[in-house]
């Protein structure tokens, strides 16, 4: 499994977030809202519905994290130079992974209790999601503190299995990426442009 510098990956994942982000405040904030709502095709999510299946997976994550994190201050685990990651944690950061041309890897239905409501209220979820980037950032700050490799997330679908904070940082934010340029091609779409093909460039702002 890979090993990582722990300052420099968390130092990469914050700026990972950053971007999106600039992403979110650049590019979509900006758009008319009707065209944040209105889906690409039947049956495909709108704007705003990818971001509110985002948000429904910071409401877990989000607290996870933090509790973790709470957990390595108070038993004093030291921040560890080296993180390595587990293999089910490196296979899920993977598999949501976009590649460097936007293509994924793989396709997948989301869980039921993940999925976006047909209407949602669209300024409620862009300052939901607004609020849960900035929160993880403070997290990415605060996990330099402590060992990233010894503290363990359950993981939404059973809490039976954990993934340490490391690893649900890196898929978190890899699950992120994928839908943040899922909304984009459906932007390009509501906005009227022909051409949606979206690299991973699109999230460097």
């Amino acid at each position: 499994m890979p090993a990582f510098n722990s300052k420099t990956l968390l130092q990469e994942l914050h700026n990972d977030v950053s971007s999106l982000l600039n992403v979110l405040n650049s590019r979509i904030m900006p758009q008319p809202r009707a065209a944040l709502l209105q889906p690409p095709a039947p049956g495909s999510w709108s704007v705003i519905q990818c971001l509110d299946h985002l948000n429904s997976y910071g409401l877990y994550y989000l607290p996870q994290l933090k509790a973790a994190l709470d957990r390595g201050e108070h038993r004093g685990f030291p921040a560890a130079a080296t993180f390595k990651s587990g293999w089910l944690g490196n296979y899920f950061t993977n598999l949501m992974q976009p590649k460097p041309d936007g293509a994924l890897k793989s396709k997948m239905q989301a869980p039921k209790d993940h999925r976006p409501t047909p209407q949602p209220d669209a300024e409620k979820v862009l300052a939901e999601f607004t609020a849960q980037q900035e929160q993880l950032l403070r997290l990415l700050e605060r996990a330099q503190r402590t060992n990233i490799g010894r503290v363990r997330v359950p993981i939404s679908l059973t809490k039976l299995i954990k993934l340490s904070a490391g690893d649900t940082f890196r898929f978190l934010i890899a699950h992120e990426q994928r839908h943040i340029l899922q909304a984009l091609r459906a932007l390009l779409v509501a906005t009227g442009n022909n051409n949606t093909a979206v690299s991973m460039q699109y999230l460097a702002g």
